[in-house]
């Protein structure tokens, strides 16, 4: 399974200019990946405060995305500011070539960034089926929450996509999150944060990577480096680790409240 990691600048509150770029990045994949992941509210950057910029699942951001999914045989994954009844979610979504779509909202909203105030949290957590791979996908601040991600032994998934955008400021935090979350799960992950500045004045270096179950970094990034680097997932590697040492045999059960 490969995975392309998308790592550029988000311009401030430009949708246009946004899915523009996303569109000419995911265009140039063509044949060589499977899966595109962009980064969180890849269309806006992190803004909790325009509702104006929000839209329903049948936008022009998510049509646009579509389409080229189709065009290009990409899945393509990443988050943006959906309108749904009334109610505005940072909702992510999982658009497979000619397939139907899925999406899941964000759980954990980031109070810190009025995010709390602007947005509602998730409640679902779907297992993503494509192209015989499981995935989950979660969203930025959710990788701080391993119970929200904790695989039930009897639903497992092989990889677990996270798009971000996640400032420099914090890095450190990202650097031990991503691999944690890899390690317990025991699956592979790919985690997309963006480069530049927002117009908070918080600066974002980037440091997407993706790692394997033991975990070893298969993709990394310099500081502030746009590009596009794509991960290869061997899933038969992972399924037979897992036989070898079953480690989600002897995990917890439990049941999360609303």
């Amino acid at each position: 399974m490969r995975v392309a990691l998308l790592q550029y600048t988000i311009f401030w509150a430009d949708k246009q200019r946004n899915l523009q770029a996303a569109v000419e990045h995911i265009r140039n994949l063509q044949g060589q990946a499977d899966i595109a992941l962009l980064p969180e509210m890849f269309t806006t950057g992190f803004v909790t405060s325009q509702p104006e910029l929000a839209e329903p699942i049948d936008g022009e951001t998510i049509t646009t995305l579509q389409r080229l999914a189709d065009e290009t045989d990409i899945a393509i994954a990443g988050s943006f500011i959906c309108s749904d009844h009334g109610h505005l979610y940072n909702r992510g979504f999982f658009l497979r070539p000619s397939g139907a779509a899925v999406f899941v909202d964000k759980r954990h909203l980031y109070a810190h960034g009025g995010e709390n105030t602007f947005f509602t949290a998730g409640t679902t957590k779907p297992i993503i089926n494509y192209k015989g791979v499981r995935f989950r996908l979660a969203i930025c601040y959710d990788l701080r929450f391993p119970v929200w991600l904790r695989q039930d032994k009897n639903d497992l998934y092989d990889i677990l996509l996270v798009c971000a955008n996640w400032p420099e400021c914090r890095i450190a935090y990202w650097d031990h999150l991503v691999p944690a979350r890899a390690i317990e799960n025991q699956c592979y992950i790919a985690a997309v944060n963006p480069v530049g500045e927002d117009d908070k004045g918080l600066h974002y270096n980037g440091h997407s990577i993706a790692y394997g179950s033991r975990p070893e970094p298969l993709v990394t990034f310099a500081d502030d480096e746009q590009a596009t680097k794509i991960a290869t997932f061997d899933i038969e590697a992972l399924h037979h680790f897992r036989t070898v040492l079953p480690l989600y045999q002897d995990a917890d059960t439990y049941e999360l409240e609303d």
